[in-house]
């Protein structure tokens, strides 16, 4: 499973920002993950005991807030959500050309230390 893997990286982001300002402890991390990433969060909460353990994140909250995917029309300029069909017909002009501007976010957006 990637969020392994993904999960090692947000661990290494967050340590590396907490001790570069002096912190204690990670209390919480925020997480940006839109919906056509694939990265099951339940997962990532699960590894982060396993690679946070002996480390100033232990025990640290993860808190995610999911991003829905979105598209725009590049004729009409339309920006509707897109259903889990993933149908990118703009609902206003019926174009097929259309973009992907949100859902594949995976960010982590803030931690909070001590």
């Amino acid at each position: 499973m990637h969020e392994m893997a993904v999960t090692e990286s947000i661990a290494s982001i967050c340590l590396k920002h907490a001790e570069r300002h002096g912190a204690r402890k990670v209390l919480q991390v925020n997480i940006r993950l839109g919906e056509l990433t694939g990265i099951v969060d339940r997962y990532v909460v699960f590894y982060w005991d396993v690679v946070t353990k002996d480390t100033i994140a232990e025990g640290a909250k993860l808190n995610f807030t999911k991003v829905p995917v979105r598209a725009r029309c590049q004729r009409c300029g339309d920006e509707y959500p897109v259903g889990e069909e993933l149908d990118l017909t703009c609902p206003h002009c019926g174009e097929l050309d259309s973009e992907i501007v949100s859902g594949k976010e995976f960010t982590v957006e803030s931690i909070e230390i001590e």
